[in-house]
């Protein structure tokens, strides 16, 4: 791992990373470059793959989106290696384990054995030597309602109720409103302290309703983010997400955010050159609808697939604006 210069070992910022799922990570993995005081805050909606199953059959919180945090935090020695890759391994074939994931089955296995799930994923950080912590952004399991507009292909102009992360991340048309079942969900408290001594909060990237938003539509999360003294910085996506944001433009994602969580204001927006159009227009919705600066940096993967954020070059963005306290602007 290449860690950012003026940020040595066991110093840093105290950093709070909301999300889930791939961007989430991808987060987690440039910021821990920048800071050792790190805890990702998870969304706990999932209920596709094995997550689903073992929520459904078990009653517990959705645990892959934690597991691929832990993940991410594992270091760069060759214990963080090897048990990053354990943590991730997914069981094939044709019995009850085929989809399971190792890292779901531990998580599962360390609630049932210390009866607290954040006892459990402590239990587990420790064990992959994860460099943070992991939390979920409420002790009980959470339900997406949204409401999407041309769902049914025949009737585009109507708008349905769809009810679950997979079903609105997958469901055609546009979502028009976006929440969580219980409405009065409650915050894990730890999540809430970690956002009240947070010097550094990071919201995005990932898929932008049912990861980003999501987390934020619990009551007590909103109104701790909204209050908070930290720093607050969202990171874009590089791409539209098919199904989820079909066509959405840079300006759109900043809107939807600003829209679903009345009342947030953040620092700096970041977003890749080369997945902006206009980049003035973008600047103008930042500052409008959010009070942020926009932030221009090349922060893609200069290889593979699209879409894909570069953690060093992520880190880097990170390290300056959680190191000076403003990055300077794209003008």
């Amino acid at each position: 791992m290449r860690r950012i210069r003026g940020f040595p070992d066991g110093h840093g910022p105290r950093v709070v990373a909301f999300g889930g799922g791939h961007g989430l990570a991808v987060s987690l993995r440039a910021m821990r470059r920048v800071t050792d005081n790190l805890t990702a805050v998870v969304g706990v909606s999932d209920d596709g793959g094995s997550s689903g199953r073992l929520r459904r059959d078990f009653g517990v919180l959705p645990p892959g989106d934690l597991r691929m945090a832990l993940a991410a935090l594992c270091g760069d020695d060759t214990w963080g290696r090897t048990w990053s890759r354990v943590v991730q391994h997914r069981f094939a074939g044709d019995g009850e384990l085929d989809g399971h994931s190792v890292g779901n089955l531990l998580i599962l296995s360390l609630w049932d054995e210390t009866g607290d799930v954040v006892a459990g994923l402590d239990w587990l950080a420790a064990l992959l030597g994860a460099q943070g912590r992991v939390l979920p952004v409420s002790r009980d399991p959470l339900e997406i309602v949204a409401d999407v507009r041309g769902a049914d292909p025949a009737d585009p102009g109507t708008s349905r109720e769809v009810r679950g992360q997979v079903a609105v991340a997958t469901t055609p048309g546009t979502v028009e409103r976006i929440a969580v079942d219980p409405p009065d969900a409650v915050m894990c408290p730890e999540a809430l302290a970690a956002v009240g001594e947070a010097d550094v909060i990071v919201l995005g990237p990932g898929s932008w309703y049912t990861s980003v938003i999501a987390p934020l539509l619990v009551p007590q999360v909103a109104e701790s983010v909204r209050t908070s003294p930290a720093r607050r910085v969202v990171v874009l996506n590089l791409v539209a997400q098919p199904g989820e944001t079909t066509d959405f433009t840079a300006e759109r994602h900043v809107s939807v955010l600003a829209a679903e969580v009345p009342g947030l204001t953040v620092d700096a927006v970041v977003a890749d050159p080369r997945s902006v159009g206009d980049v003035a227009a973008l600047a103008r919705v930042c500052a409008d609808e959010l009070g942020a600066e926009l932030v221009m940096r090349s922060v893609a993967a200069p290889t593979g697939p699209a879409g894909v954020h570069d953690p060093d070059l992520l880190a880097a963005a990170f390290a300056e604006f959680a190191g000076r306290g403003r990055i300077p602007s794209w003008r």
